[in-house]
């Protein structure tokens, strides 16, 4: 399932609905970590992986990493493969992959993260606050009707996983779940 939302509290309240106790959460965008703190209470049992470049992002998320045992902060530029590749290196899957970057400013560059992190990770679910995407989306018309049972794209398979991360897959397995590629078949 992949959702699309421009309200923080709407935003929340997704969260709190697809969030289980030992999901293992992604959130790209973390700022100060007001959603982090939400996140990190809903999967007591999980982890949340939090990724932010801001300048003030870094003293209150190592802080609260530190706090609590089930959250792990990056400071890194999530445009980075670095960055992706970091994180590919310390989770062995995602269920959740949230994506809050610049509220509503930039759906090109939110686009092509969520795209890139969600054809590499694979989660489960997607959820993904962008103003710009969500008029995008609303302001559709089709006779067409598509629905992803993932987080990710499924009919682009593995076309956004980065060219030095498709090499990754050779020594590491944690970048495709298992069972990941049958689910493309589907």
């Amino acid at each position: 399932m992949i959702r699309i939302v421009y309200d923080i509290n709407i935003y929340r309240e997704v969260l709190r609905e697809v969030l289980e106790p030992s999901h293992t959460v992604v959130e790209l965008g973390c700022h100060v970590g007001n959603s982090t703190r939400i996140i990190s209470d809903l999967v007591p049992e999980g982890r949340v992986v939090a990724v932010d470049n801001s300048p003030e992002a870094v003293e209150v998320m190592e802080s609260l990493s530190r706090e609590r045992d089930n959250v792990e902060f990056i400071s890194g530029d999530v445009r980075l493969h670095e960055t992706l590749e970091k994180v590919c290196t310390m989770i062995d899957s995602c269920d959740v992959l949230s994506v809050d970057l610049g509220g509503g400013y930039h759906p090109d560059t939110t686009f092509k993260v969520y795209f890139i992190w969600s054809s590499t990770l694979k989660p489960g679910v997607s959820i993904i606050r962008n103003r710009g995407l969500l008029d995008f989306v609303c302001s559709s018309i089709t006779e067409e009707s598509f629905t992803s049972r993932y987080g990710w794209l499924e009919s682009s398979g593995d076309a956004g996983i980065p060219p030095r991360l498709r090499e990754f897959k050779l020594w590491s397995s944690k970048i495709y779940k298992e069972g990941a590629h049958d689910r493309q078949k589907d």
